[in-house]
């Protein structure tokens, strides 16, 4: 099996911040701290954690689990 290249990180979120911005890795969480402008409403968050990740990476950006809450697994590439 070839390898895919592709890369999962797990993030906790907070949204309703001044601006976009991932910020350190908390190790007591073994996750990524991710500040968001947007709500957690109609989506609007997981929207701008998928364009903050692109943006930075440059590759497609997936949420694979947790759209519903705090704490997501990502997929990059």
């Amino acid at each position: 099996m070839e390898p895919t290249g592709k890369t999962i990180i797990k993030i906790t979120v907070k949204t309703n911040a001044e601006k976009n911005e991932i910020l350190d890795f908390d190790k007591e969480k073994n996750a990524y701290k991710v500040l968001v402008k947007a709500p957690p409403i109609e989506n609007k968050a997981n929207k701008e954690i998928i364009k903050l990740f692109h943006k930075k990476y440059k590759q497609p950006v997936k949420i694979i689990s947790g759209l519903k809450g705090k704490e997501k697994l990502i997929e990059i590439g």
